[in-house]
């Protein structure tokens, strides 16, 4: 095979998006949440994997980290990875890390991406859903279970655990 061809190949292979997340917690167990202002409803740290840099989900997880809410924190864990179909765009490999447990000097450290984003808040458990939209409320709650069970990453399908 040419390059020529190779690149033909590459080129009508099927596509998918993929993003990375962090999970940040208080000790209370409440999780960190913040408000784009590109679109409705909440969401984690995190963004993009910009694959076509070589960026890995791990690296994704703490640049946008950083760039969203301007804490410079290595993940930990990889604690979900969700296969979430859309309707006009591909499907969406989103992975979630464990961020940890941020004390209140690292709260107050939190500096917003103002081009992208409208405020954070810490967030109870059962409150959750109503703030994470679509399948990202399951994923952080199936996150959180990961947590507390203390095993490995779960295999997410918009939301669900795959094979349910």
């Amino acid at each position: 095979m040419t390059t020529s061809d190779y690149a033909t190949y590459i080129a009508g292979l099927p596509k998918v998006l993929a993003g990375a997340a962090c999970l940040f917690r208080d000790a209370e167990g409440r999780v960190l949440l913040v408000e784009p202002n590109y679109r409705e409803g909440w969401a984690l740290p995190g963004g993009t994997i910009e694959s076509d840099c070589g960026e890995t989900p791990r690296r994704a997880a703490r640049r946008e980290t950083l760039e969203e809410i301007g804490l410079d924190v290595e993940p930990g864990a990889l604690l979900a990875v969700d296969w979430v179909l859309g309707r006009e765009r591909p499907p969406i490999v989103a992975y979630v890390y464990d961020g940890g447990v941020l004390d209140g000097e690292r709260f107050r450290a939190i500096r917003l991406q103002e081009e992208e984003l409208i405020s954070w808040k810490l967030v109870e458990r059962e409150d959750i859903p109503r703030y994470l939209l679509g399948s990202l409320g399951p994923r952080v709650l199936a996150a959180l279970d990961v947590l507390e069970a203390g095993g490995g990453p779960v295999e997410l399908e918009n939301g669900v655990p795959a094979g349910r």
